[in-house]
């Protein structure tokens, strides 16, 4: 269960005292659990109706310890299950409801053994074509437009890793504000040069005869990736000069 902050000081002592969080305190909570997670995704989980902050007469949202368990449990269910947010959105109201809602399963679920630091061996999870289609929400022409650009790309067997949900969710939301597929090749070869440093620092470890070292690798590999997406994030808002609350 995730657990809030009670330290902290200044502008945030008011929300406290009345169990409301900020956005950036949130963030703070939500991150142990999920690294990846940004500002700019809890407010798209907002603008997709999953969760309902409320809001200051000045306009700042405030959190309660049940959106942020909410919250919570929305990025478990898209980590996990691979799930739209529509299907998400629909299986917590129908839970809200106090009705019987099995989750729906599309391509393999995450189970335990699929915890960072297992051994080699254990089965990648993946997504099919069809099914990355609907998770994503798009159509086949934009999946192939994206293909193009090198966005996203089938493995062997014609599967996609089932990270390729969240790649192509965030490519259809910046394409909201314009961005085309075209503008973020830069993007993927910044990211693709992030992951070959990576690979050069871990690869030692990967190559070694012990099971644990090789094991150990991949815990490595997840600590690194999530330094290099903060340190990523923290360099483009450093570039704009913006500061996210």
């Amino acid at each position: 269960m995730l657990q809030t902050p009670s330290g902290g000081a200044g502008s945030g002592t008011a929300a406290r005292d009345s169990g409301l969080m900020s956005i950036g305190t949130v963030l703070n909570v939500l991150r142990d659990e999920f690294p990846e997670v940004t500002i700019s995704k809890i407010r798209f989980l907002e603008s997709e109706g999953l969760i309902e902050p409320q809001r200051t007469p000045s306009g700042y949202r405030k959190f309660s310890a049940a959106d942020v368990e909410r919250l919570g449990h929305v990025l478990r269910m898209q980590r996990d299950h691979y799930l739209p947010l529509k299907v998400i959105r629909e299986h917590l109201d129908a839970m809200g409801r106090g009705e019987a809602a099995p989750l729906p399963v599309v391509g393999r679920q995450r189970t335990p053994d699929d915890a960072p630091g297992q051994p080699e061996g254990r089965t990648v999870a993946r997504i099919g074509r069809a099914e990355l289609l609907a998770a994503a929400d798009i159509g086949e022409d934009a999946l192939q437009e994206w293909e193009s650009y090198g966005l996203l790309a089938p493995l062997e067997d014609g599967a996609y890793d089932a990270e390729a949900v969240t790649v192509a969710s965030l490519i259809a939301e910046l394409g909201r504000f314009g961005i085309e597929p075209r503008h973020l090749r830069v993007m993927k070869a910044a990211a693709d040069r992030e992951a070959g440093l990576v690979d050069q620092v871990v690869a030692p470890l990967r190559r070694h005869r012990n099971p644990q070292t090789r094991a150990h690798a991949e815990a490595r590999t997840k600590e690194l990736a999530a330094l290099t997406v903060r340190l990523h994030a923290a360099l483009v808002q450093t570039a704009l000069g913006v500061r996210l609350p």
